[in-house]
């Protein structure tokens, strides 16, 4: 029973924090997303390829999750022109508010206009810790099987769109597209689906129409 509610207290606490980060990002006129995939999916890809797409219309920031002190991604955006923040997670496997409510200060909100969130690979951990995005996203690929909503079912329970990376492999995996969509269905009918492929650019204008339409949603408000 004790660690039964020292879970529910440290969960509470967490999703006080995330409340805080979101009053945070709506004072600025901020939308944020949360981008959650499995290590290789191209959660990094997929946001250099949609900064390229994204920079005559918004200014983008970017906080990066990862558990070992490395700046590999940040360093990556950072080369394309917009904002980058780093956060070590020191080994845990997944962002949570603490840390998102230290990075946000670190960047120039009164400038951004959409804040993308890389958390940590794992289709797990992620998906327990509320951060105070606007939006949730998960970015699955080809090559990891059609099977993971069936497998890792809480990740998908709650997010907004799900990004299906790397079709331009579909030749050459066997992935049943339809099977992996009535997964996703199950489990959130309401999800965005958007098949793309960040090598090729196919498909990546549905992802930006939808993006777009939400950060107008946001400046609007």
């Amino acid at each position: 029973m004790t660690k039964v509610t020292i879970v529910e207290e440290i969960m509470s606490a967490n999703d006080r924090l995330a409340e805080q980060n979101r009053a945070l990002l709506d004072a600025h006129g901020v939308f944020a997303i949360n981008v959650m995939a499995s290590p290789g999916a191209g959660k990094t890809s997929l946001i250099l390829r949609t900064i390229t797409a994204v920079a005559p219309h918004l200014t983008l920031g970017v906080i990066e999750g990862d558990t070992a002190p490395v700046t590999i991604d940040a360093d990556k955006v950072l080369a394309a022109g917009m904002p980058a923040v780093q956060i070590n997670t020191g080994g845990s496997c997944h962002l949570d508010a603490a840390m998102l409510a230290k990075a946000l200060p670190q960047l120039p909100l009164a400038d951004l206009d959409l804040l993308v969130v890389e958390n940590v690979g794992n289709l797990v951990c992620p998906a327990g810790f509320k951060l105070g995005a606007h939006a949730n996203i998960v970015v699955a690929s080809v090559p990891e099987g059609d099977d993971k909503p069936y497998k890792y079912p809480g990740i998908y329970r709650g997010i907004d769109a799900l990004i299906l990376n790397k079709t331009d492999l579909l030749p050459y995996v066997d992935f049943n597209i339809p099977y992996f969509r009535q997964g996703i269905e199950l489990l959130n009918s309401e999800a965005a689906f958007f098949p793309l492929s960040c090598k090729t650019g196919e498909g990546f204008a549905a992802w930006i129409e939808w993006l777009l339409a939400k950060v107008g949603v946001m400046r609007d408000a």
